[in-house]
């Protein structure tokens, strides 16, 4: 049955019927990578985390600075990206097989030293497979409706971690962290390939397609903010726009994959394996929200810089229920998840868009893909960071177990930053 379905699937794929724009077959087939990448490569680091913690008996601390190795190749991708206008086909087949194998190590590993191995196997295939892939699949194909397009993608990575938190969970429980993620990543090589070959394969060049589905030779309407100029690279790197948006995306990053590479950890002792999961997909769904309603209810007018504070916000908000919960009160542990959950896909998704107005066509890919190697050069190392601080919060006496509230601090104050640095961009 399963297999039916995939098959299905892939047949509406590769059909190219001229009443629908092929543009969204491929975020269809972008929204799909999102939810291996993510469910495999970010959403599933936590349960790794408690996994090998668990049964190896190694310290938060070593396992949080492996986390931190995986992040850090992640940032590999920008130059993939920057050099071409589309993702090569083989690109996400080497980056499905890499993050695989990667996983299998991981579950395989019987000494320290052999993680930190794996880690370059994770790391690589991840970053063929992470929010740069995605933006540069997805924003070939669309112009005016790029929002609604990346929202929709992107939402593929709250999906992989609704649904791969608490699978991750299950299955190491049923089968075992190695035979677990054999099967996972079995299954992930075999759908990425097959897209890779009937969707990423194709441009809109190649297809003689315009953005949108306009008819060629159209010129399509601009979206750019009459401030935008033309910026050579020496003199990006000097642009207060381009300075802040980075900067704003690299603490906002740094504070939500810092705090969720140890959530799920974290919560376990007041809602058990199971119910963390759970939780941990119950954040990925507010997501979902977040940046749906984001996506199609932004007026394309709407200043895309306040749109991200008010994100970002929330998820302050969020930090500062987890604190109030203290480890140990339930209904607000679930709310903190929600609140903090609801902003955790406009991270990615934002400032793509916001670059799309505050820079010309041509320097969007080039803005991006910096902005993206800036943040994730930052946020490669928030695992490791947060990883001491819940190391010096458990040897304080005054903090409970599970409380930690200094690494909630931490990410309230990351946000806080990151809602200055746009704030500071808005600046003529």
């Amino acid at each position: 049955m399963v297999l039916a379905g995939l098959k299905s699937g892939f047949r509406w794929l590769r059909a190219a019927r001229t009443d629908v724009f092929y543009g969204w077959r491929v975020v269809v087939g972008a929204f799909v990578l999102a939810v291996f990448g993510w469910g495999i490569g970010f959403y599933g680091m936590p349960v790794y985390l408690q996994a090998i913690h668990h049964d190896k008996g190694w310290s938060v601390g070593l396992v949080s600075a492996a986390l931190t190795t995986h992040f850090v190749l992640v940032r590999s991708s920008w130059p993939i990206c920057r050099r071409s206008t589309h993702i090569s086909a083989n690109v996400t087949k080497a980056g499905a097989f890499l993050l695989a194998v990667g996983i299998c190590a991981w579950a395989s590993t019987t000494a320290p030293w052999q993680l930190f191995i794996a880690t370059l196997l994770s790391g690589a295939g991840w970053a063929a497979m992470g929010a740069a892939a995605v933006n540069t699949i997805v924003s070939p194909w669309f112009a005016r409706s790029r929002p609604a397009a990346l929202s929709t993608a992107y939402n593929g990575a709250s999906l992989g971690g609704f649904v791969f938190s608490p699978l991750w969970v299950a299955a190491i429980s049923t089968l075992g962290f190695p035979i677990a993620a054999a099967a996972i990543g079995t299954v992930a090589i075999f759908t990425m390939w097959a897209l890779a070959d009937l969707v990423f394969s194709r441009t809109p060049e190649g297809m003689g397609l315009e953005p949108d589905g306009d008819a060629l030779g159209i010129l399509a309407t601009s979206i750019t903010a009459s401030a935008a100029q033309r910026r050579v690279k020496l003199l990006l790197w000097r642009d207060l726009r381009f300075l802040t948006l980075a900067g704003g995306m690299a603490c906002g990053l740094f504070a939500q994959i810092g705090l969720i590479a140890h959530l799920y950890s974290l919560m376990v002792p007041a809602l058990g394996p199971q119910q963390a999961g759970l939780a941990m997909g119950l954040a990925t769904a507010s997501a979902v929200a977040g940046r749906t309603l984001v996506g199609w209810l932004m007026p394309a007018n709407a200043d895309r810089r306040l749109v991200a504070c008010a994100s970002y916000a929330v998820q302050i908000a969020g930090s500062l229920v987890f604190i109030l919960a203290a480890g140990t009160s339930v209904p607000l542990l679930l709310m903190g998840v929600l609140l903090f959950g609801s902003g955790i896909g406009n991270a990615t998704s934002l400032p793509p868009l916001i670059a799309q107005v505050e820079f010309l066509r041509n320097d969007v890919p080039r803005v991006v893909a910096l902005s993206v190697a800036v943040a994730q050069g930052a946020y490669s190392f928030a695992p490791g960071a947060f990883g001491l601080i819940r190391e010096f919060a458990a040897d304080a006496p005054s903090m409970g177990a599970g409380a930690a509230p200094v690494v909630f601090i931490a990410a309230a104050g990351a946000q806080g930053l990151a809602i200055c640095a746009l704030l500071i961009g808005r600046k003529r």
